[in-house]
Parts: structure tokens; sequence; C-alpha cells
């Protein structure tokens, strides 16, 4: 099937251009000027074209928590979002800690052919610290592992992980707390015994001083950022890691300006009600992440450039997809988006199981109007003719 996008304003980590795009089969055949005749055309007059977002860290809650989120509520509050990719973390009920229950938990969320799911396997057996996984089994299934939610604490098991990431060839991703003694030991076991390190949800002035000392002496890893820890500041709402101060916030934006972080991740953590009030740390946010990541990006001058690679090419780099960036060859993974349409956060709307955030009727800036996989439309909140 092929689809011609005409008038779009292209804009991935490098482009920035008005051009034409032609999709064939799920991929990006041509950026140009197209004058083929072909059945369907939407004309994206008016609207920015960007890459489909990629979402290294979320939690689907599925299996054994559905009645928080599904993958069906879930699937589609991502699509509403603008993302393409979710990677769903391994804290589920049974944990994800067997190759054979990532590739069932895989297959079910692929039957709904809404998006690309890419399934977190557990770093240890049950999310413990004590006895890696069988990485080698599960790597053929997954290219991302985790113990999210919980800290590694045992400094011989993360100088394993470790190793097992360089050997095995995976994403190793780290939930720190506390925080920054967390941060300075993985970085001094990565410094003796390598790894693909990733750092998670970093929200304090101190970690990034921490992150940008380690890459400026030429340390090879990467790091990533929330909306909320962007968005929100001292604010009484249990998230992990906490909201942080105002002076936390501004050094965050600062090391987006500088490069030293690296990726855009929402943490999605959707909760019922009576689980929020029972103390369960988390937020809601898929939906709402891009309006609030543009929101404090356009306020303080960073390039919507700047923005699609962190929130699209280097997570899709990271997880080895031909995702993320606007080049022929390339998953016709895209989203429309009006930049300047301003929208109040209405958790009443949300599209999610869940609705638990701490910004209801917040204003942010950039509203997503289409969000197209391998070349379908997925969500459309506008009337596209063809």
């Amino acid at each position: 099937m092929k689809l011609i996008v005409k008038n779009a304003h292209l804009v991935d980590q490098v482009r920035s251009e008005q051009n034409d795009i032609l999709l064939e089969d799920g991929i990006i055949r041509k950026i140009g000027d197209i004058r083929k005749e072909c059945s369907s055309v939407i004309d994206a007059t008016g609207m920015i074209v960007m890459p489909a977002f990629v979402d290294m860290h979320s939690h689907f809650r599925t299996p054994g928590y559905e009645y928080k989120e599904d993958f069906l509520t879930g699937f589609h509050a991502a699509l509403k979002g603008g993302y393409g990719t979710v990677c769903g973390m391994a804290n589920t009920m049974p944990v994800m800690d067997r190759a054979d229950r990532i590739a069932a938990n895989q297959e079910k969320a692929n039957s709904l052919e809404l998006l690309n799911y890419i399934q977190i396997g557990a770093l240890g057996l049950d999310l413990h610290d004590k006895v890696l996984s069988a990485h080698d089994l599960m790597r053929d299934v997954t290219p991302i592992f985790s113990n999210d939610g919980n800290t590694i604490e045992n400094e011989q098991f993360m100088r394993e992980a470790l190793k097992s990431s360089s050997t095995n060839d995976f994403v190793l991703c780290t939930h720190c707390q506390p925080e920054e003694e967390i941060i300075e030991r993985d970085l001094r076991l990565l410094t003796e015994i390598g790894g693909n390190l990733h750092i998670c949800h970093i929200s304090t002035e101190k970690s990034l001083g921490i992150i940008g000392e380690a890459k400026k002496n030429g340390m090879k890893f990467t790091c990533e950022v929330t909306p909320h820890h962007l968005f929100g500041y001292g604010l009484d709402y249990k998230v992990n890691p906490p909201f942080a101060a105002e002076k936390d916030v501004l050094a965050l934006i600062a090391g987006i300006r500088q490069g030293v972080i690296d990726v855009l991740a929402t943490d999605h953590a959707p909760h019922s009600k009576q689980d929020k009030e029972n103390g369960a740390p988390g937020i809601d946010n898929i939906e709402v992440a891009f309006g609030m990541y543009w929101s404090i990006f356009h306020e303080n001058n960073l390039s919507l450039n700047r923005l699609s690679e962190m929130i699209s090419g280097k997570p899709a780099s990271l997880l080895g997809l031909r995702k993320g960036r606007l080049k022929e060859g390339y998953d016709a993974d895209l989203v429309f988006i009006d930049p300047d349409k301003k929208q109040t956060i209405l958790p009443e709307n949300f599209v999610s199981k869940s609705n638990n955030t701490p910004f209801a009727g917040k204003e942010i800036l950039g509203k997503v109007l289409l969000t197209m996989i391998g070349g379908k439309i997925k969500y459309d909140s506008r009337e596209v003719t063809s």
C-alpha cells in the first residue's frame, strides 16, 4: 500500500524542512517532491510531522495488575500521546524473568496490532538482586533489562549484571534510590567492568553533576529524565524519585541544553485511586507527556529538533530500531502535531484506565493530532481526507 503525506513540515533530530513523504509497505520510501499519482494522500498543511515517539520506560501492568492498566487501554493512551514504541517494565505478576514469559507477553501485545511493544526483562530472578535471570536466553526476545522499582543494592550483583550487559549486548536500566549514592557506585563499577548502562529518571542537580563529570571524563553511558521531573517541583505527591526543588529542575533543563541528558522517558505508572491513597508511587502521564515536554522546551528556547532526538532518535538507536528518524528506509512510524495548540490536562478525559496525576488543570503546549504506525493511522483526533 502506498500513501503520500503532502505539504508537511518535517522535523527530526537533524531535519526541519517543508517536504512530502512517500510511504509504502510500512516504510518511508522517499522524502522529496513527490508527484506520483496515489489513491491515498494526507494533506499535512499547517502540521509538523515527526518520528513517532519511543518510550524506554513505562508500565502497562500486564499481566497481573490489569485493574490499573491493560495493553488495550495503555496502548491507546500511548498512541494518543504520539508514541509508536513503548517498553514495559518487568514488575508484573508473574515477573518477566523468563524468556517464555517475555515471549508470551510480547505475543499478547502484538496481537492487538496497535503499536510496537518491547517487553523489558528482569535483571534478577523475581526482581531481586541475588541471582541473575538467564540473560543469554532472554536476550533472544528482548534488548533491554531492568529491576525497575527495586534498587540494586547488592554490589556484586551489579558487577555481574554490568558484565552480562556487555556479554549479551543489552541495555541495563537502573532504578537508583538513594539517587546520587547509587549513581556514583554504578559509575564506579562501570569504570571497572564496562557495560551498557542507562540510568533511569534522574531528578537532582547533584545527580546531573555526577553524570556530567563522568561524561566529561569520557565514560560511555546514557540517562533519562521524565516529564514530571521537568514540569513540577516541591510537590507533595508520591513518585519515585520524589519531586525535587526548583533548582534541580533548572539544572535538568541546563543538562538537556548541554547534552548531558540523553533520553526523555515517561515512567508512565498508572494506579487505581485506592492504590494511590494507600501510598503507591507513580504518575499516569503518557498521553500528555509530549505537551509537558514541549511546554518546558519552548519556554527555555530548546528546539523541537532536540526534543525529537531525545524522545525518538536516541531511544530508538539504543534499542537497535530502524525508527526515530525521518529517513528513507526507516519504519513509517509518524506523529502529526500542532506545536502551538494549548491544552489543559484533564484526567477525566484520559484514555488510560487510571488518571493519577497532580497536574490536573495545568496548561500545556502542543497537541498530537495523528499517530501512524507502519504507515497506518492508529490515532486520529482530526478529520483526515484521502
